[in-house]
């Protein structure tokens, strides 16, 4: 399936945003039944089952995690924590997929997308986050949805703080 450019990128800023502004319940709606959200460890491209990972999340557990910031008794979430982020670099393509180990293969009709982002996240103290995300989209009732948001930080080697929020 191709895309048009502006589409995807609409795509992103939306996912963004509703993230950003602790919409959890649409930003769980942007997903397929068999989405995966991932956050790697390490800046080892290697796949979920073979290391560590910061997020490793199935449909079932994305859908718990979004349940879990709904509460409000989220300790590190009282009151949600300030968080913009940049969305840059959009990359569209199936090459992307040889370049990334992901878990599990793309399914028919699933478009590949790269993008780098900037989060700056603000509870006591400013922390910026920078990365690369890799979203597999998918049209599922004239809709786009993620079947796969991939994270690649950039400063994963630094402590981690606690990711009580939607990277």
């Amino acid at each position: 399936m191709e895309l048009d450019r502006d589409r995807v990128k609409n795509f992103l800023y939306r996912e963004a945003r509703l993230a950003d502004e602790h919409k959890y319940e649409e930003w769980d709606d942007l997903w397929t039944d068999d989405g995966h959200y991932w956050v790697p460890a390490t800046h080892e491209d290697v796949g979920p089952e073979e290391h560590v990972s910061l997020i490793n999340d199935i449909r079932p557990r994305i859908s718990t995690r979004v349940e879990q910031l709904k509460t409000g008794d989220r300790h590190s979430q009282d009151p949600p924590t300030p968080i913009r982020r940049l969305i840059t670099n959009v990359e569209i393509g199936e090459y992307l997929e040889d370049e990334y180990t992901t878990p599990g293969p793309p399914e028919d009709g699933d478009v590949t997308i790269a993008s780098n982002f900037l989060l700056v996240h603000s509870r006591r103290e400013t922390t910026l986050w920078a990365g690369r995300y890799l979203h597999r989209l998918r049209e599922v009732d004239d809709d786009l949805k993620m079947s796969l948001k991939k994270v690649m930080l950039a400063n994963n080697l630094d402590e981690t703080p606690t990711l009580t929020f939607l990277i």
